[in-house]
């Protein structure tokens, strides 16, 4: 049975900001490494229009080694998009979903193969609720943003999480890897 990994920069301060944090080389390369073990990548529309941003790398190469081997593991790895306005999407890699996200993640999970990130918040929230992820891979950037998008934004439940292990970069991001213990104690 496949995990499912909530995968998701954020700042000190628990705001979800990709221009907040500190994207070196060896952040991009743990994230790239990160994609090419991957089935599947999960995406909100939100976060599916910013990773859009890769496509223009791949066509115009940067020259930094790390950035332009992101943009080919995410452009290989397969997406779905979950969204509510989109008719389409044209990402040769990307589809939208066919199911609600708990269907779809369900039978995922069933499948032979190789793991599934969750890449957005909004998906994140929603699957936390559901009880469907397996993993936390937060990566705390060394930045206060003072506002932005909160991660757990309206979970209303206090969640108990077991820290396995941590991954320090030079920059001084910091991935904390939990699993969920499943105590769930609802906040009143």
């Amino acid at each position: 049975m496949k995990k499912v990994i909530a995968a998701m920069n954020m700042t000190l301060d628990g705001f979800c900001d990709h221009t907040s944090g500190v994207p070196d080389e060896e952040i991009h390369q743990h994230y790239a490494d990160l994609l090419r073990s991957a089935d599947t990548a999960l995406y909100g529309r939100i976060t599916y229009q910013l990773m859009e941003f890769w496509r223009t790398v791949l066509e115009n190469p940067t020259g930094d080694k790390a950035m332009d081997d992101f943009a080919v593991a995410i452009d290989n790895t397969p997406k779905i998009v979950f969204s509510r306005t989109l008719k389409n999407v044209d990402w040769k890699s990307a589809k939208l979903a066919s199911q609600d996200l708990e269907k779809e993640v369900l039978e995922l999970k069933q499948q032979s193969g190789k793991d599934v990130f969750v890449c957005s918040p909004s998906l994140i929230v929603a699957l936390t609720k559901l009880n469907l992820i397996d993993e936390y891979q937060l990566c705390v950037h060394p930045v206060i943003a003072g506002s932005g998008l909160p991660l757990f934004k309206n979970i209303s439940e206090k969640i108990m999480l077991k820290l396995i292990k941590t991954k320090t970069f030079g920059s001084g991001a910091v991935i904390l890897y939990y699993e969920p213990t499943n105590e769930r104690t609802t906040n009143r």
